[in-house]
């Protein structure tokens, strides 16, 4: 008896179990409807799916008609409910700074927080992500087994981000406990309840950071925060205290969250691939390429919204102003057209440096030069102390959001390198 060929009105888009295995949802869109209207829960706008690699790019080069604009998406529900209104109203107003900005609003902020990423700070932080790695690694080398995304994958960008912001490690709790919070916003799968912890969370992470602003206005320090307090660029504002809030917690997200998904991501190829890794394990030149397939294949920031802001078309779909388009990183990522085999992991792969995990165009993520040293250093540590890495339990889950990828837990076992 034939098995039931799955056809693409088979999918729901929303489904939690769709998200933790999306891969053949994104082949039979590619092929079939690459811009693929989605009945949508979340808004009464439009919705569409953009899913194919060429489609993808087109829209982030074109910034007059796909506005990054999508700010009341990230409020949640807070302009129709009340009792979050309140909570909100405590804290300071969310800003369009990186991520939602468009020209020429866009580029006074990227001008003034690419003073604050410069290659040679991003260069000084090498020996210490190593120490971080190496201490983490120690913890549990012994056991010969970890759950590797609690006790390695989170962690490491957490120590690394607060040590760039210059704030203690004794407050890492907070900053995870805030991060998420913005996640689950963000992702648009949590219930009242959740929307109102969320909320109380935000307003936490603005005034203990509002005091961490002030305290470096009065006392400078060698931190990522101070460099964006005395950030200046000629002919334009310094940075005022909603706009440092704004861009202080996405680079706590962006600096975190992604980071985490894919060290986890790529930990669980490397696992389901031992050929891979020996490939890489016996020759560590293999690594840079090895982290930018690990990035295509595991693409953290899974896909992200854009609002048409005029009439339009594309791929001969009509789309009319005011709708929405979720792009699809991941989707794009595998597409046949650009990748060979997109669903293949290939550590040789040559042009896996072509991916889209840290985006296109103008808003190109402004950490992907710290992303790419953490992952390098990670895997370089513990390809070089641990071996014969295998799954220990061979049930693992993603989270359940839309815009993000990551693994909520991942039990590996491992043999010491002597």
């Amino acid at each position: 008896m034939e098995k039931d060929v799955k056809q693409l009105l088979d999918y729901n888009f929303f489904d939690p179990e769709l998200l933790e295995c999306p891969y053949e949802f994104y082949k039979l869109a590619r092929e079939q409807a690459p811009v693929m209207e989605l009945p949508s829960p979340i808004t009464n706008a439009k919705l569409f799916l953009v899913t194919r690699y060429d489609l993808v790019v087109e829209i982030l080069k074109d910034t007059a008609v796909f506005s990054s604009n999508f700010s009341t998406l990230l409020a949640g529900k807070q302009e129709q409910d009340e009792q979050l209104q309140q909570i909100y109203d405590q804290g300071w107003p969310q800003m369009n700074t990186l991520l939602t900005a468009d020209p020429p609003e866009h580029e006074r902020f990227r001008a003034l927080v690419n003073k604050a990423f410069t290659p040679s700070r991003v260069n000084k932080m090498h020996n210490s992500i190593q120490q971080i790695a190496d201490e983490l690694i120690d913890s549990f080398i012994d056991n010969n087994k970890c759950e590797f995304v609690s006790e390695f994958a989170v962690p490491l960008p957490v120590k690394v981000i607060a040590d760039q912001l210059g704030v203690p490690r004794a407050d890492l709790p907070k900053f995870k406990r805030w991060s998420d919070a913005f996640i689950a916003r963000l992702g648009r799968m949590i219930s009242k309840e959740q929307e109102i912890e969320c909320a109380k969370d935000v307003v936490a992470f603005q005034h203990y950071f509002y005091d961490v602003i002030e305290s470096r206005r009065l006392e400078p320090k060698d931190d990522l925060i101070t460099d964006l307090v005395k950030s200046e660029v000629a002919g334009t504002r310094s940075l005022d205290i909603a706009e440092l809030l704004s861009i202080i917690q996405q680079l706590l997200v962006a600096g975190n969250e992604t980071i985490t998904n894919v060290i986890a991501g790529g930990m669980l190829l490397l696992a389901q691939n031992p050929e891979q890794m020996a490939l890489v394990q016996t020759d560590l030149s293999k690594l840079e390429n090895f982290v930018e397939e690990v990035l295509r294949m595991e693409t953290p920031t899974a896909g992200m919204w854009r609002v048409v802001k005029q009439d339009t078309k594309l791929a001969d779909v009509e789309l009319s102003a005011g709708s929405l388009v979720m792009i699809r990183f991941d989707a794009a990522n595998r597409d046949p057209a650009k990748f060979e085999d997109g669903e293949r992991f290939d550590v040789c792969r040559q042009n896996s440096g072509s991916h889209l995990a840290f985006g296109h165009g103008i808003h190109f993520c402004l950490g992907a030069m710290l992303a790419r040293k953490e992952m390098q250093i990670a895997f370089e540590r513990l390809l070089l102390r641990l071996k014969n890495i295998r799954l220990a339990q061979g049930d693992y889950k993603h989270l359940p959001n839309i815009l993000l990828r990551g693994l909520t837990h991942l039990y590996i076992e491992f043999d010491k390198v002597a």
